[in-house]
């Protein structure tokens, strides 16, 4: 991989991990009824640094760890299109870019 698709990662990646947390903070929780979506908005964030960290020290697991993310992110996006606010639409959309991203990795 070069440089230029491993930081495109890394930056999608971070990019995520901060509208997942923001998703989850500011809507999910304070919202019963979208529990599921706040936890699933923790584990995208919790994954995508776990790419971060993984991609940029050039660690063998990395392409498999960006499959699952993409997967992760996948599934995120899904959850939060069900939900019309600005953060879970914030969050889908990085959640896609993200997986995109990652697929490019893997």
């Amino acid at each position: 991989m070069t440089v230029a698709a491993n930081q495109a990662c890394l930056d999608a990646c971070a990019e995520c991990q901060a509208a997942c947390e923001a998703c989850a903070y500011n809507c999910c929780v304070n919202d019963a009824k979208m529990a599921d979506c706040a936890r699933l908005c923790l584990d995208c964030a919790a994954i995508c640094a776990a790419c971060v960290t993984l991609v940029s020290r050039g660690s063998r697991w990395a392409a498999q760890l960006c499959q699952l993310c993409a997967e992760i992110c996948d599934a995120c996006a899904a959850e939060c299109d069900k939900y019309d606010n600005d953060y879970c639409r914030a969050c889908a959309a990085s959640c896609r870019r993200c997986a995109q991203e990652c697929r490019a990795m893997a």
